[in-house]
């Protein structure tokens, strides 16, 4: 099996780059709408790549996980992207797999070192969701 780094190209949704998510505890991305060619690979590796029917909008997708660190953003050219990256984002993810064992089952992550987005889509927080924020 190999387990050498890979760059999928993909649409980002729930982008939780420099704040982890709550469920989970760990930044991370959803990589959506990817090719066949990503998704062969990916599986040729052990990750395991879903496809739900409740969110067809996804397509084939895998959720890229970081445990300590941010998870980097940066343009084409390198530069830091610091807006938040909304959903409907194009980029490229570059998916470093990890294996895990987990309460008995063993297993492929998709860890993410980097996301080059090539077409940004900057997400801005509605007006009920800034006013839940400052419910007491």
């Amino acid at each position: 099996m190999d387990l050498q780094p890979v760059k999928i190209q993909a649409d980002v949704m729930w982008a939780f780059l420099d704040t982890p998510n709550q469920l989970s505890g760990k930044y991370q991305v959803d990589l959506c709408n990817l090719s066949s060619e990503a998704v062969a690979k990916l599986q040729g590796m052990g990750i395991n790549v879903r496809k739900k029917e409740d969110q067809p909008e996804k397509g084939f997708f895998v959720t890229a996980k970081s445990f300590n660190y941010p998870i980097k953003a940066e343009d084409r050219e390198g530069n830091p992207i610091t807006a938040k990256v909304g959903n409907g984002s194009k980029a490229i993810g570059l998916i470093k797999p990890y294996p895990y064992e987990f309460q008995k089952k063993k297993g492929v992550g998709a860890g993410i070192s980097k996301l080059i987005v090539t077409d940004l889509v900057i997400y801005e927080a509605d007006a009920t969701e800034e006013a839940l924020d400052d419910v007491l």
